[in-house]
């Protein structure tokens, strides 16, 4: 019987970054807005709306679906999730033309948003598996791809919008994006059980680090870890989110930028996202995965209380960027971590049970600068809040990081013969 040749594990990363480029184009929504709202004639508020349901649906499917994922495997969910997405959007063109909001909210928000959280996770948790030895890097490339999509989408959409109207600009961008996803997950698979990539093999002299345990997502919901994780990814996307979102106006505040000049930093933000996610998970290969959650926690904590007072440009923007790519890091850094605590078991289903944090931190850490902003009508007040969120986030990831400690001294123990596994 034929062997079947093993496929490229750096062509599967390529198909990763393929599925992810397509599916962080939501995060060029913004250059749509406009757009759609003169379609529908409503206020850009009511349009965006279709982008909070997307976002929602995103945290929702990873989470009930990541058991689905792990058991059909990548292809099957990869396919799954460029029809949902590609069909999204080019019912979001067909909403358009029938000038329907309902339909645009059902297209964009609900269908295209399924196809968002399948799209997500399922590379993801198939990477993990081929780069046991670089986990962090892997993870890195293909959330990268989400993180700088916009960088890429944003002007094709413009362009389409201007040249060949709203309508057809959505149903090109849901072919192309289909095309795109459905020839990623052709190629990207499994690799084979016990896989493990050139010079790792038995007597090749290189080991890799032995996962904590190898569980499903039933059984990590009992650990302390899942909720340390959590918790940790919460408190990071909250209030990266609200700074997100409220960057134009806090550079106008405090620098006394134009609106112009803010939008273009806002740009730069989308860059230092994405850059943020490859470099941090990178270097959690090195630093170690809870070390590398403690410089986050630890750096924004005085990151967020003392960025109201400084009043020199580059020192703000020199801080500020750093926060944005701690935030992006946060989600690149997230899997392979998973894969430390868990296994890779069902890692894909346990990834989407975090994500859930996603879709609510979306909207309590916007709620909260808001509420907040406009109680005390300070800016100075309103970080200093996120400031105290980011103390819990590092006692927990102090926890997280004991915890890991006496888990991996324990299998030392259990490898001495000095105790048993209970």
């Amino acid at each position: 019987m034929k062997t079947q040749k093993l496929k490229n594990r750096w062509l599967i990363a390529a198909s990763a970054v393929g599925i992810h480029i397509s599916i962080g184009s939501v995060y060029a929504y913004s250059v749509m807005t406009n757009p759609v709202k003169d379609v529908f004639d409503v206020d850009g508020s009511v349009i965006k709306w279709a982008f909070k349901i997307a976002i929602l649906l995103l945290g929702l499917s990873a989470a009930f679906l990541g058991r689905w994922v792990e058991k059909v495997g990548p292809k099957v969910s990869g396919t799954t999730a460029g029809i949902f997405y590609g069909v999204g959007i080019l019912g979001s063109g067909l909403a358009v033309q029938l000038e329907s909001l309902w339909l645009f909210y059902l297209c964009y928000g609900v269908i295209g948003g399924i196809g968002l959280g399948l799209g997500y996770i399922t590379p993801v948790s198939t990477l993990v598996k081929w780069f046991p030895d670089r986990r962090g890097l892997a993870t890195g490339m293909a959330i990268m791809g989400f993180g700088f999509a916009a960088l890429i989408f944003g002007p094709v959409m413009q362009s389409l919008f201007d040249s060949v109207g709203v309508a057809n600009a959505f149903y090109v961008l849901g072919l192309i994006y289909m095309v795109l996803i459905l020839s990623s997950a052709r190629y990207i698979e499994r690799p084979p059980e016990g896989y493990l990539p050139e010079g790792f093999k038995p007597g090749e002299g290189k080991t890799i680090k032995a996962d904590m345990a190898n569980i499903d997502a039933n059984a990590s919901l009992k650990t302390k870890r899942f909720y340390f994780m959590w918790i940790m990814m919460f408190i990071n996307i909250s209030c990266g989110i609200a700074i997100i979102s409220a960057a134009s106006p806090m550079m106008q505040e405090k620098l006394n930028y134009t609106p112009m000049q803010a939008a273009a930093i806002v740009g730069f933000i989308g860059v230092f996202n994405g850059l943020g996610r490859l470099a941090w998970s990178t270097l959690s290969d090195y630093l170690g995965r809870a070390n590398t959650f403690i410089i986050f926690f630890g750096f924004q904590i005085l990151a967020f209380y003392f960025l109201p007072q400084i009043t020199v440009e580059i020192g703000f923007l020199i801080v500020l960027f750093t926060v944005i790519t701690m935030y992006g890091g946060g989600f690149a850094t997230l899997p392979a971590f998973l894969g430390d605590l868990f296994g890779t078991k069902q890692l894909g289903a346990i990834h989407g049970m975090v994500l859930a944090a996603w879709g609510l931190a979306g909207v309590v850490g916007p709620t909260i600068y808001d509420v907040v902003k406009n109680t005390t009508g300070s800016l100075d007040v309103t970080l200093k809040v996120f400031s105290g969120l980011f103390v819990i986030a590092l006692i927990v990831s102090i926890l997280m990081k004991i915890e890991v400690t006496k888990a991996y001294k324990k299998m030392d123990n259990v490898k001495k013969g000095k105790l048993k596994f209970a």
